[in-house]
């Protein structure tokens, strides 16, 4: 009987000392083989890892003249015993201290030259490995990959099935909302001049089933947005979307944190410690100058504004005079940070738009610290204050940020990081969980003169400052949460507007007319005046997670056929172009110069029409 019809009976990695002098089938691929002119020896792999072969030509002539013809990703079954190496252990390998002793081949399938090796150190191009993602994929890197996503979405579900929570699919063909991301249209054949979009979220759906009684929804959900791409952005992605009535956001962020210790130790098997800590979005923002800070290291932020408000240095006392602020961070016993590194951080601010980097060290005076270097002859009367104020000692350097709140915040946020990495502060063996709550409701749009919603327009007000709705919009707090790991933002939620008179003033405020809102929300409208529950939720992104836990660069590592930034598939060409033929199907007629575009492309008008005829 030939080998493929002999059932497997181990994988690749499973194969120990103890095993020695077992029968044993194998199958896989072709990692890497050598021929000693003698021996041939072929290092077979799957999934869970490789198993030295060994061809000896006394021991089966055959097998070792088919051996002898192998290449690399070929598909191979084996029959042989398993032998211990002796002295030629491989110590890299949890299978190195045996071999298998072959005495039967069947070679499966042949294959072409691979165009990079299947390798974790592999140094082919990421367009090469996506155009290639089939064999990318075969990467014992990428495998581990996406065991780690199947293991993070198995304990999502496990965790909310064992916790009251039921999974409903929510559509993928729905209507186009305002606010947010551009949608993806997709036009109705039998509706022509509809469209379709697809979800860049199922939002309204789960506010839906909560007020159609369910009490307690969770989705694994497929969602998608038509923006620029980032390394943490794909046009499609998917979520983990929960709903809860009859709750407070206490009670929503509980089952979140039991959501998330499940994942952490069914997918990396860490005990993070819960419940996490609670900052207010002001704090953080104060604090660290983001509303999503890394709690892992300190070099928190400063406000120094009132001690400097009488300094007469101008870069200073212009903005303060203004209403802007000043803010510092100390860098403690920075004495990495040589005049080429700070110069070069002075470079790489200006490139997100501040004026400059204002810095000075602190040295041991006669009568205590005092400023060298830098601004030094501008700040020394104000030393001691300052350094009071910020914790600085002798030793240290103080970098300040000069300007409106916002850019102060962004500004400093950046040096804080980036002095994390050159210090080497930030570790990177820890996870920090952090909930950043107290939300402004709405953000102000200068240029277009208008309120937008800084989470949702679905979201509720606190209670206490839903007078301000209309009066003073920029005071009033959302009933929001965010979820922070690392400095990375994982998770969004709030507590939902459950009354209709009360989405209707905050659609009016955001410039959604009523007749509008009608038009767009009509059946949110009338399921909030039956009856809705109080109710609230939250999102988080699954692929995100992966990427994070897997410590991977980008999130195209974590998806198992991704887009590149220009939203393109690489392996399947995707978009692709359609014939006129299903464009007048669906009733849709190009522009005048997409057309040309397009048939400049296909070799002109004639061609094009040719084609579709054929």
């Amino acid at each position: 009987m030939a080998v493929a019809y002999h059932k497997r009976t181990h994988k690749n990695g499973e194969l120990r000392i103890t095993d020695a002098g077992q029968e044993v089938t194998l199958v896989g691929w072709v990692q890497n083989y050598r021929d000693h002119g003698g021996m041939v020896f072929v290092d077979l792999r799957d999934y869970t890892g490789v198993t030295q072969l060994k061809f000896n030509p006394e021991t089966d002539p055959q097998a070792h003249e088919t051996a002898r013809a192998l290449r690399n990703e070929y598909v191979i079954a084996v029959l042989g015993h398993v032998a211990q190496r002796g002295a030629n252990i491989n110590p890299k390998l949890p299978t190195g201290e045996i071999e298998v002793e072959i005495r039967e081949l069947d070679l499966l399938n042949r294959s072409k030259p691979v165009p990079f090796e299947i390798t974790d150190q592999c140094d082919a191009s990421e367009d090469l490995r996506l155009k290639n993602r089939m064999l990318d994929l075969r990467r014992p890197q990428n495998q581990s990959i996406f065991r780690l996503r199947h293991r993070i979405a198995s304990a999502v579900r496990k965790y909310f099935d064992a916790n009251g929570f039921v999974e409903i699919e929510t559509p993928y063909l729905t209507k186009s909302t305002p606010e947010g991301a551009r949608d993806y249209l997709v036009p109705s054949r039998v509706q022509q001049g509809h469209f379709y979009a697809l979800p860049q979220s199922p939002q309204i759906f789960k506010q839906l089933f909560m007020m159609s009684g369910f009490d307690r929804y969770a989705q694994i959900v497929r969602c998608f947005r038509d923006e620029d791409l980032r390394a943490d952005r794909q046009p499609e992605f998917t979520q983990v979307d929960l709903e809860m009535a009859f709750v407070q956001a206490d009670e929503v962020m509980a089952a979140v944190e039991g959501c998330c210790r499940e994942i952490f130790k069914q997918g990396i098997g860490v005990d993070i410690p819960l419940p996490a800590p609670r900052i207010s979005y002001q704090e953080a923002m104060d604090r660290y100058g983001i509303d999503r800070p890394d709690t892992r290291f300190g070099l928190e932020l400063q406000d120094v504004t009132d001690i400097l408000r009488n300094i007469e240095f101008a870069v200073f006392r212009g903005p303060i005079d203004s209403g802007g602020v000043v803010k510092c961070i100390v860098a403690k016993g920075a004495d990495k940070l040589t005049r080429k590194i700070t110069d070069g951080l002075t470079s790489e601010l200006r490139g997100i738009g501040a004026g400059g980097l204002p810095l000075t060290k602190v040295i041991a005076g006669q009568d205590g610290p005092e400023f060298s270097t830098g601004v030094a002859k501008h700040l020394q009367p104000f030393c001691r204050a300052v350094c009071e104020v910020s914790g600085a000692e002798p030793g240290d350097t103080i970098f300040f940020a000069v300007g409106s709140y916002g850019d102060a915040c962004k500004h400093l946020h950046y040096v804080r990081t980036r002095l994390g990495e050159i210090l080497e502060l930030i570790p990177d063996d820890e996870w920090h969980l952090l909930w950043v709550v107290d939300f402004p409701m709405f953000e102000w749009d200068e240029e277009e003169k208008r309120w937008f919603s800084t989470h949702h327009p679905f979201t509720a007000p606190r209670d206490e400052d839903v007078d301000m709705l209309d009066s003073d919009p920029g005071r009033v707090r959302a009933k929001a949460y965010d979820l922070v790991l690392n400095g990375t933002e994982m998770a969004g939620g709030s507590i939902r507007i459950h009354q209709p008179d009360v989405q209707a003033q905050v659609f009016r405020l955001l410039g959604i007319p009523d007749e509008e809102a009608r038009a767009k929300f009509q059946f949110l409208m009338e399921a909030l005046a039956y009856g809705a529950p109080p109710h609230g939720g939250i999102a988080f992104g699954l692929d995100r997670w992966v990427m994070i836990l897997a410590k991977a660069q980008s999130l195209r590592d974590v998806v198992a056929f991704p887009k590149t930034q220009r939203a393109v598939c690489p392996l399947t060409d995707a978009p692709s172009e359609v014939s006129e033929g299903q464009l007048r199907e669906l009733g849709i007629d190009l522009r005048p110069e997409v057309k040309a575009k397009k048939d400049q492309a296909a070799g002109g008008p004639e061609h094009v029409h040719r084609a579709h005829d054929e």
